[in-house]
């Protein structure tokens, strides 16, 4: 019965995202299905331990400090930043795009690191954005490389369509995926976004998991069928200096 109830208190944090960064009791209770006693008591206690604020003017529930904390001992502990950022910087300069780096969470993608492209018309994007993993370059290429079991589950949570070019017929998915993984990178064009790209490839910890992935992502006008080899070629050499810092410890973020 504690078990099931901390399931359900942790599930509750999952819906405070960028989008939604804050939630009334009420409105909470019926995304989540539940008795709104029940997220009362749950928000309350995050409150107490200091995970959640109440905001006194709106009356809901924001995220608190706690959690800044231990995303700086996270940070403290993995030192990714230090090494990952110049990497790509470099990459950055070189392609004349965005640099993105990312970290597989279950089954979800977590866009931690990002070196914005010095062009004027350019592919935005905010540090903590979480993308589902079935859409777009930087995410498929980590779905492709998952076991069968973790791909079915990222599916039997839905596929929803975000541009007309989402894929969310399951078969022609894992076709997708399948090609992604022969290849050993993905390109994908308006998945997510309309008129952008992405050209990505995964990296592995040294037991062979993927972990993460090295992104470069514009606008679709920019990266035309002729420029990707040499863009992937860039992307690459980037991802093996990376690539060879992960294999120096053990990598074991977002390996639920």
């Amino acid at each position: 019965m504690a078990l099931k109830t901390l399931e359900n208190a942790l599930e509750i944090l999952k819906y405070f995202t960028r989008e939604t960064p804050a939630w009334g009791v009420r409105e909470l209770a019926k995304e989540v299905e539940v008795s709104h006693s029940i997220i009362h008591r749950i928000l309350t206690t995050y409150v107490k331990y200091g995970f959640l604020v109440q905001n006194q003017e709106t009356r809901k529930y924001e995220l608190g400090i706690k959690f800044w904390e231990y995303g700086l001992l996270v940070q403290d502990r993995l030192h990714m930043s230090d090494f990952v950022h110049p990497v790509m910087q470099t990459l950055c300069e070189k392609t004349g795009e965005t640099a993105i780096f990312t970290l597989l969470d279950g089954i979800e993608a977590v866009d931690v690191e990002i070196v914005e492209s010095p062009q004027k018309v350019k592919y935005l994007l905010t540090p903590g954005t979480r993308a589902p993993l079935y859409i777009g370059a930087s995410s498929k290429v980590l779905m492709a490389f998952l076991p069968a079991e973790k791909q079915q589950a990222v599916i039997q949570s839905g596929l929803l369509s975000y541009t007309g070019k989402t894929i969310v017929d399951p078969q022609t998915l894992l076709a997708d995926l399948a090609d992604i993984k022969h290849k050993g990178w993905c390109f994908s064009e308006g998945e997510y976004f309309e008129d952008t790209f992405g050209l990505s490839v995964p990296l592995f910890d040294k037991k062979g998991k993927v972990v993460a992935s090295l992104s470069i992502a514009g606008p679709s006008y920019r990266m035309t069928e002729e420029k990707i080899p040499e863009a992937l070629a860039m992307l690459k050499s980037s991802a093996r200096s990376i690539q060879e810092y992960l294999h120096k410890f053990d990598f074991n973020v977002g390996q639920t």
